[in-house]
């Protein structure tokens, strides 16, 4: 029988093997992943929370205050002081207007588990009342003050200010390198989403000290957040509000320039919406509803709406044909109130005809024969080349998100005939336009041909008092003679002084207003139809009139669109003369 270590040999041996394996594991503990499980601990111990800044306000050009900010009691949750997710869901969503998936996504899209995440903004004081008077049962709950946007004139340019709402999973991704994260809330359109970067401001932050439930104990460090810049527009009030109220009611736009700038003094579209109701958590039946509205609510006509420019476009054909030689203002030509081009026959809008027609004529009474003819003698090429000139067409780049440029049809062989270009002459066809295009376009006749970038910013300002400028940019000079602009600027005058004038619906005592109407066919007519009022709403033509005043020395330029308005004389025209008889008489 062979002999075996003794009994007590062999305890020896194991209580030292045990002593030697707590022994490396505690220097594994201690020293090589020291620093990591004291960082562990300390963020038990500490937390960091965000504290989110003021956005930058919103002025116009007075100083008026437009978008300002106000204080928001915003609901967070630190999903590390979470025992069971799920239940705290359920629990916590008979307190909110939230459902218990939506409380789960939101603790889910966290970047840490001691990120804060915020389940709700503003809440009401029901809700506030409701929370408070059980946040100890809901020691991962946190419950701070933050700014959110108000706006004390009530929904001014709301197409134009836009929107701020809560970032998505996809902008978070996108954005994550500047400092965004779950529940913060970001320019989504407008001024808003352009100027983002001004507006956000820099976050600040609070170093806290928590007990083991993760309630707060006393706050160790504090940083204030940097407001944002303030933005100070060239946008009136008052010029605003008038713009408006004279689309209530209708589906249109208008945009009111200074051509000596091309700073930006109205821009309205119609139907719109109310920014208010996007500050806190909109009810999404409400969302889908706007969001589906036949009208398109959210559409910036002003910038986004595609129409035929209408007669408006003979001002281009008119200048072209003076440009090239083609035609001498006192030259005539006769309208029978039809013109007939090989085996087709285009009318003109008066069906009696205008009779013997110069260029003047041809302008104020709009007589489309006159147009017809033109247009054949200087071809579809030097049309489109000199509303290229004048931006038509193409991106006015303005200081907004989203424009739309429009279409300007290029002739090919075989594919382009003689009956495209009379009605192309006349602003039909493919040809489409914005109605800032065209207050641009009138602006850079007001001037001689100086063509300015639409502005929409005068300055923004910093909290320190630093200052950007946005000074006007002159985007090209137009190269046509002050004779030819002469010519055509007096037949845009007699558009609104002659008595036969086609916009003499916006002429004012004392102010002398030069302009062009046009009126843009939605579909086609077989027959002539001698009220367009009696169609229906659908079936009518659009309403354009685009103008400028004082005619002598121009301050204000004026688009004005009005969907399905019957005419432009009879719906844009009295429209524009609102807008020209306030401004002017403000000043």
């Amino acid at each position: 029988m062979s002999k075996g270590f003794p009994k007590g040999k062999w305890l020896f041996w194991v209580i030292l093997i045990v002593f030697l394996i707590l022994l490396g594991r505690m220097w594994q503990l201690q020293i090589i992943e020291g620093e990591k499980y004291r960082q562990l601990a300390e963020k038990n111990r500490l937390r960091l929370e965000k504290v989110n800044p003021p956005r930058g306000r919103i002025f116009d050009r007075k100083g008026r205050l437009i978008v300002g900010n106000k204080p928001s009691f915003d609901l967070f949750v630190v999903p590390a002081d979470l025992k069971e997710k799920e239940s705290f869901a359920r629990e916590l969503s008979s307190f909110l207007d939230l459902s218990e998936e939506e409380i789960l996504r939101r603790i889910n899209g966290a970047r840490s588990p001691f990120e804060m995440v915020r389940l709700k903004k503003d809440l009401s004081f029901e809700e506030l009342s409701r929370i408070s008077a059980n946040l100890w049962d809901f020691p991962a709950l946190r419950i701070l003050i933050s700014p959110t946007r108000v706006y004390p004139q009530g929904p001014v340019a709301p197409h134009v200010i836009g929107t701020v709402g809560e970032i998505t999973q996809e902008e978070i991704r996108r954005l994550r390198d500047k400092g965004y994260g779950v529940g913060d809330y970001i320019g989504k359109s407008g001024l808003e989403l352009q100027y983002e970067e001004l507006l956000r401001g820099k976050k600040g932050g609070r170093q806290v000290e928590v007990d083991a439930l993760g309630r707060r104990i006393r706050v160790l460090q504090e940083i204030d957040p940097q407001s944002g810049w303030d933005l100070y527009l060239n946008i009136d009030l008052d010029l605003q509000l008038k713009a408006q109220s004279l689309l209530e009611g209708k589906r249109g736009a208008i945009v009111v320039m200074d051509p000596r700038s091309g700073e930006i003094l109205a821009m309205a579209s119609s139907p719109s919406f109310d920014p208010r109701e996007f500050g806190r958590f909109i009810d999404p039946e409400k969302w889908r509803a706007l969001a589906e509205d036949p009208s398109h609510p959210f559409t910036n006509r002003a910038i986004q709406g595609i129409y035929a420019p209408g007669s408006v476009f003979k001002i281009i054909v008119a200048l072209a044909a003076l440009a090239m030689g083609q035609v001498e203002p006192q030259e005539r030509f006769y309208c029978s109130g039809y013109f007939t081009l090989g085996n087709r026959s285009f009318r003109c809008w008066k069906e009696e005809g205008h009779g013997s027609v110069d260029l003047y004529k041809g302008i104020v009474q709009s007589c489309d024969v006159y147009f017809y003819q033109l247009s054949l003698r200087i071809g579809p090429k030097a049309m489109i080349e000199f509303a290229k000139w004048f931006g038509l067409g193409d991106f006015t780049g303005i200081d907004l998100p989203g424009e739309k440029k429009g279409f300007l049809p290029y002739p090919q062989r075989g594919k382009w005939f003689g009956g495209d270009t009379v009605v192309m002459a006349i602003g039909q066809g493919r040809l489409t336009v914005t109605p800032l295009q065209l207050a641009t376009f009138i602006s850079a006749i007001a001037n001689d041909g100086k063509l300015y970038r639409p502005l929409l910013v005068r300055e923004a300002r910093d909290p320190s008092g630093k200052i950007i400028h946005f000074n006007p940019q002159l985007k090209r000079e137009i190269p046509l003679s002050q004779e030819i602009f002469q010519v055509v600027k007096t037949a845009l005058e007699g558009v609104v002084e002659d008595p036969q004038g086609t916009g003499r619906a916006s002429r004012l005592e004392g102010i002398k207003v030069a302009g062009k109407t046009g009126t843009a066919q939605v579909r086609g007519m077989p027959q002539r139809v001698k009220d367009p009022l009696l169609l229906p709403y659908e079936h009518r033509d659009h309403a354009w009139f685009v103008a400028y005043a004082d005619a002598n020395y121009p301050s204000i330029a004026v688009s004005v669109l009005v969907e399905h308005g019957g005419t432009g004389g009879g719906a844009a025209a009295p429209l524009a003369r609102e807008l020209i008889k306030y401004w002017l008489g403000a000043q």
